[in-house]
């Protein structure tokens, strides 16, 4: 399957993330969010993005002018039947996911591929929920997606050997690196980093070092290029509580409880960057 158009529901950060490499390698992109302020967002986000690539003379001005005519917004589902691929990029939420993907399938072509950026939720329980599960398949990139190389190509049980293939040849033309993944809570990289992340919150929670301590320690004695409670406010500490709810629901081993401070923050809405405040502040 040749793959020209892309389609992207949720203009968040992976959303206009995923829609700026995809624009710069080439491709005419579809970005769909549910309301123009949000899309509004999005772009201004990637633009800016692009602009300080530009500034670093990492991509031409000319490229990011033709990145930038090469997407679409809209809050209408319907633009999707243009899309040979609809990629969902909503917040890690399984009810949310599984509502979205209806929709993308009641919109997008027969022939088109689904695939959904989830971080931690099972392809093959949200493949379950569409008519024709062997055209769906996870693509988990990592934030910020212009500058991660990874994609975790995720197959679940139903996907085909067709639908795999082409998602692994996308992935190579996004100037990514993708590596196959067998459907697992988590994954491969968030099985490992989010416990990490946990364990990081509850050092800091017992009180047996400062949270510049903790990332300093990791970085001085690991080698880790950013601190795990640093990278926590750049994922989103939200994110990071989701995914740990999720290794607990599914594995059922008390190892993956969530920090209580983690849980405490999220509910304090200080979600890290995103918010301007997590773990730090970024006034």
């Amino acid at each position: 399957m040749k793959i020209q158009t892309v389609g992207i529901v949720g203009a968040g950060t992976m959303g206009n993330g995923i829609a700026q490499v995809a624009a710069v390698a080439g491709f005419k992109v579809v970005m769909i969010d549910v309301t123009d302020a949000a899309l509004a967002k999005g772009i201004a986000t990637l633009t800016g993005s692009l602009e300080r690539l530009v500034s670093k003379d990492k991509l031409a001005a000319s490229a990011r002018d033709a990145a930038l005519t090469r997407i679409e917004t809209s809050t209408d589902y319907g633009r999707l039947s243009a899309a040979d691929i609809v990629i969902e990029a909503a917040t890690e939420n399984a009810e949310l996911k599984n509502r979205i993907l209806k929709q993308i399938e009641g919109a997008a072509r027969a022939d088109a591929i689904i695939a959904s950026n989830t971080s931690s939720i099972s392809i093959t329980a949200l493949a379950a929920t569409l008519a024709t599960p062997e055209r769906f398949i996870g693509m988990h990139f990592f934030n910020p997606v212009p500058l991660l190389q990874l994609v975790e190509v995720i197959r679940g049980v139903q996907t085909s050997d067709e639908t795999a293939a082409a998602v692994r040849e996308l992935t190579e033309k996004l100037d990514k690196s993708p590596i196959g993944v067998r459907n697992s809570p988590g994954f491969v990289v968030n099985r490992i980093l989010v416990p990490m992340i946990n364990e990081a919150f509850f050092v800091l929670y017992e009180g047996v070092a400062s949270a510049e301590e903790i990332d300093a320690g990791m970085k001085l004695g690991a080698n880790h290029p950013i601190g795990p409670l640093a990278l926590a406010d750049l994922i989103g500490l939200d994110v990071c509580l989701s995914v740990m709810d999720v290794f607990l629901k599914d594995f059922g081993d008390s190892k993956y409880r969530a920090c209580p401070l983690l849980r405490e923050l999220v509910s304090a809405g200080r979600l890290g960057r995103k918010t301007k405040r997590g773990v730090y502040r970024y006034d």
